[in-house]
């Protein structure tokens, strides 16, 4: 995902895939990312790495839901549709109604030749790979690196993070295969807490900031690949509903790096 977007010599970050030019990166005044189901809970995770890296405002919505509303885009506002197929019908809907009302479209998908990679301004490639599996997983990490990249370059051009910083996150980005790997090295584990948990029926998944859309998708997974019901729920708001729901026999999944919430 990296692969010829980050200069090897100096880190930073050339993506001249993107036509978007870059006066009107600096003029953004607001992001709207716009997807369905899994895409949806990294359009979240986006949320923050925007706001967080960029201070540009975003609004995230189901495409499923934006279509159907008052759209009210400004012509320095800036559409971001993600859809690993491009093919989504809804998120097709959302980028016809977003052209209409004038705004700048970019798509981030997995597919070359899709309709949304067709009919958007500019066009970022999650590259992936075929996404065989129903529930997507791969796609699922491209596409949140590509926010990642996408929301540092923006951040490159608006100078609001310094290039230190850049080269840091840039790092952490290239640890991510051999993180995998070591999570893929603990499947003997993973193998023995299914063995305890297979009979539950009900799961709550709980996280904070930007650990909250993982929840949402940790639900989503264990509903299509188990048939369990499953509830993501952000960790704060548990107490206002949720908790009366939990027994001996509805367990708590709980997302809890060292990040700067976690005490």
């Amino acid at each position: 995902n990296l692969e010829g977007r980050v200069s090897l010599t100096t880190n930073f970050l050339e993506l001249s895939e993107i036509s978007f030019p870059l006066k009107n990166i600096k003029e953004i005044e607001k992001i709207f990312i716009l997807a369905c189901g899994s895409s949806y809970y990294t359009a979240l995770v986006g949320k923050y790495i925007f706001e967080e890296l960029t201070g540009i405002p975003v609004e995230v919505d189901y495409s499923s839901e934006f279509r159907y509303r008052k759209i009210l885009l400004g012509k320095k506002d800036l559409t971001i549709l993600i859809s690993q197929s491009g093919e989504t019908a809804d998120t097709i809907a959302a980028l016809r109604a977003c052209r209409e009302a004038g705004s700048y479209i970019l798509a981030l998908t997995n597919v070359r030749g899709s309709t949304i990679s067709r009919e958007a301004d500019s066009v970022m490639y999650i590259k992936a790979g075929p996404e065989i599996g129903v529930a997507t997983t791969k796609a699922f990490i491209g596409q949140l690196m590509s926010l990642y990249i996408l929301s540092l370059y923006f951040a490159q051009v608006r100078q609001t993070i310094n290039y230190t910083e850049i080269k840091k996150i840039i790092f952490e980005l290239m640890k991510l295969p051999q993180m995998v790997e070591i999570i893929l090295l603990k499947e003997p584990e993973i193998i023995k807490l299914s063995e305890e948990f297979y009979n539950f029926r009900n799961f709550l998944y709980l996280g904070r900031g930007i650990n909250y859309p993982i929840a949402l998708e940790g639900a989503l997974k264990l509903k299509e690949i188990s048939y369990i019901h499953a509830e993501g729920y952000p960790a704060g708001e548990m107490k206002h509903g949720p908790i009366a729901l939990l027994d001996k026999i509805f367990p708590t999944v709980a997302i809890v790096p060292k990040d700067k919430v976690y005490t």
